[in-house]
């Protein structure tokens, strides 16, 4: 990675505990930033685990989670100037049979999860004259697949969230862009190969090397490497991009 300094500098990464989110949080811990990770597998409460991290319990679906959230950031650091909405669920089903239930649930952590918590840090961000948000949406967000119906429209929603934020926020110099992993190595992708391949009579191999063939890189991909995205969309270095959706899928979309 570019050594690039974030000291002094606070990130608020949602669904930070495993996955993607924490591969951001340790870039930007190695990186020096104070970092706050809200989770719904944190424990109750706020507590400190480091001199520069904090964990949150965050359901990011309810409000008062999402404005806590970033009163803890602004209690312990002083400012959010990086926000990153990574928290996702996924569900496989044909979409003809998806539930209400299952389609609402998706909506919420992964579409209505970033307006409450942009929304939350916004006013944050105002008052201390800028800041990043930085929204991890899917190449899910571009294209249509299979079995994932409810996934698809959340991410496409991400996307659109991303769009409308960078053009409000513009001269507020808040900069807004999102992130398009393709197939990422996660246990929620792992089990998505599962529940896959028993939809479709295969063998979670089988998808994977599916999964690979399609990739012009001809691997899937690790957490790290959308973290590294992540932290360059935060930096100087990206000082006039936003509402730019930046794909990081091994060449498997390329628009």
């Amino acid at each position: 990675m570019l050594n690039l300094d974030f000291s002094g500098k606070t990130a608020v990464i949602t669904g930070g505990l495993n996955g993607i989110g924490e591969a951001i949080g340790a870039l930007f811990l190695e990186a020096g930033a104070n970092v706050v990770i809200g989770d719904i597998l944190c424990p109750p409460g706020a507590r400190a685990v480091g001199a520069r991290l904090v964990h949150i319990r965050t359901d990011v679906t309810r409000r008062g989670h999402a404005e806590a959230l970033i009163a803890c950031a602004v209690a312990h650091f002083g400012a959010v100037d990086v926000l990153v909405n990574n928290s996702g669920v996924s569900a496989m089903g044909r979409l003809e049979s998806v539930t209400e239930s299952e389609w609402d649930r998706v909506m919420a952590v992964n579409a209505k999860g970033v307006y409450l918590i942009s929304q939350a840090a916004i006013g944050s961000m105002k008052r201390q004259g800028g800041g990043r948000i930085i929204n991890i949406a899917s190449q899910a967000g571009k294209n249509g697949y299979r079995l994932m119906g409810q996934y698809v429209a959340s991410k496409h929603a991400v996307l659109g969230l991303t769009k409308v934020l960078a053009i409000e926020l513009a001269r507020d110099n808040i900069l807004v862009n999102a992130v398009c992993p393709g197939i990422v190595e996660t246990a929620m992708k792992r089990r998505e190969r599962e529940e896959g391949a028993l939809l479709r009579g295969l063998a979670a191999a089988d998808i994977l090397a599916e999964d690979c063939a399609q990739i012009p890189l001809g691997r899937t991909a690790l957490p790290a490497d959308v973290a590294n995205v992540v932290v360059f969309l935060a930096s100087p270095l990206a000082s006039y991009m936003t509402g730019q959706a930046i794909n990081v899928t091994g060449g498997m979309t390329m628009h």
